[in-house]
């Protein structure tokens, strides 16, 4: 087996530092190219203008051949000849050559360039002379008759004013360049200091402290980046304090609800032992069954409303058919209402055009399901009736609404029937439930973003109406 690779990533602060480096030295040398090149450029301008006027002044002392019987001569002094090779740093040639490539005067090593470009007067060029690079400049003087002045020198003052050039650009370039990554840097280190806070800040929080993290870290964050980053914390802590809240509350709801009935099954479990009687444990195993099925109907309950109070965190939309899902639901209900003798009908299913909604089927077929469960429950009058009726509710909603015929109840209980444990006096009465069904109707319709009514039109039966929005082509 391979060994784990032990090795510690960087730091953010340093990967940044060093691709910030890299890239300041990349652009220092490209720098420094480009200042070589320039450099080299109007240095041998200068130099070859200078040149070139050396050229202009000898030739200024060239005389004879106007005639035709004068031959070419340099008029020059030895001293005025000493004069023009004198140069602190640099040894200098010149010739001068007659029209037909004749020698008048000067140094004969130095040669004349073999042609010039058409319509030019003079060109330069680099020639090696006793193991010396040298640097000349050939013009071409129309006179009568024309003549060629050569001058050349050596080129070790360029190279040696291209090498300061060279030493002190870069220099500078380096300093600045120092100056640059250390402003950089510091920069870096104070902009990813709100992250190393937010980072301690989260390792010295406990694992029990869901708390949004303090303003001071988010809202006075050096860059956009860390603030989102923050929200995002914030957003995922509440996200996670709400889930361990609903789980508090559904074991706390399930301890509460279960004690009772579980109490019921030792106590009627203990008497059944005590007893002889094959018919008193037929009794109490029977009441026992009951108290079991109760004990389940609410644990589902129970669980439907946990996932419920935790269903906007990753709850997905879509378009649903409402009339086929709810065509599907109500011929899962036909055998229990016919078992109990209800009527159970409905209305607005067979439509031209389906009725589309903007939702989850899972929740509203747990919606359904609660209602028609709750209305078969208090089915009690002498011909019972439930009917679930598709309605139109404008444009942008559709209105779901279970109708029965049972004892109805008070306006005043409309609203606090849909909150948790909540009962009316009927279902007191009867020990139907645990007050949970409307209110996991309620919140299945806010996730979804409808809304849930209950009424009691003419003082009985009981209308449950839940309005969902349509789904947009």
């Amino acid at each position: 087996m391979r060994p784990s690779d032990t090795r510690q990533p960087p730091a953010l602060r340093q990967r940044i530092g060093r691709h910030v480096l890299l890239s300041l030295v990349l652009i220092w040398a490209l720098g420094s190219a480009v200042v070589l090149a320039v450099g080299n450029h109007f240095v041998a301008e200068a130099f070859d203008r200078a040149l070139l006027d050396d050229a202009h002044a000898l030739a200024a002392h060239v005389r004879g051949g106007s005639s035709g019987s004068e031959p070419l001569r340099l008029d020059l002094t030895p001293r005025e000849a000493g004069l023009l090779r004198f140069d602190q740093s640099e040894t200098v040639w010149f010739a001068v050559y007659g029209p037909d490539g004749a020698f008048v005067a000067g140094d004969r090593d130095v040669a004349a360039a073999t042609a010039l470009a058409p319509g030019a007067t003079h060109a330069f060029a680099n020639r090696a002379h006793d193991g010396q690079e040298l640097r000349s400049v050939s013009l071409r003087i129309d006179g009568t008759p024309p003549f060629t002045v050569v001058m050349a020198q050596t080129t070790a003052e360029r190279a040696l004013l291209l090498r300061r050039l060279l030493v002190y650009s870069g220099l500078a370039q380096l300093w600045l360049l120092v100056a640059l990554g250390s402003w950089l840097l510091r920069g870096i280190e104070r902009d990813l200091r709100p992250l190393a806070d937010l980072q301690d800040a989260m390792d010295r929080r406990d694992a029990a402290d869901l708390r949004p993290l303090p303003q001071a870290l988010t809202q006075q964050a050096g860059t956009r980046d860390v603030q989102r980053l923050g929200e995002a914390l914030d957003g995922l802590l509440s996200r996670v304090r709400q889930s361990l809240h609903a789980q508090r509350e559904f074991a706390g709801d399930v301890a509460h609800e279960l004690r009772t009935p579980l109490a019921g099954i030792r106590a009627q479990a203990a008497h059944a032992l005590a007893q002889g009687d094959p018919a008193v444990w037929r009794s109490e195993l029977e009441g026992i069954a009951q108290a079991e099925q109760r004990a389940s109907h609410t644990v589902n309950q129970l669980l439907a409303l946990a996932r419920a109070a935790e269903g906007g965190i990753g709850l997905t939309l879509q378009t649903i058919a409402l009339d086929a899902l709810v065509r599907e639901v109500l011929l899962r209900f036909l055998p229990r209402a016919d078992a109990l003798g209800v009527d159970l009908g409905a209305e607005g299913l067979d439509q031209d055009q389906a009725v589309e909604v903007h939702g989850s089927a899972a929740l509203i077929e747990g919606i359904l399901a609660n209602l028609l469960d709750n209305a078969l429950r208090y089915a009690s009058s002498p011909a019972p009736r439930i009917t679930v009726a598709l309605l139109p509710a404008g444009p942008d909603q559709v209105e779901l609404r279970v109708t029965d015929n049972g004892p109805g109840l008070d306006g005043t209980l409309a609203h606090s029937l849909q909150q948790r444990w909540a009962q009316g006096e009927q279902g007191l009465r009867l020990g139907h439930g645990a007050g949970l069904g409307l209110s996991i109707v309620a919140r299945y319709a806010q996730l979804m973003g409808g809304r849930f009514t209950l009424s009691t039109p003419h003082g009985q039966g009981l209308i449950a109406s839940v309005w969902l929005p349509r789904a947009r082509t």
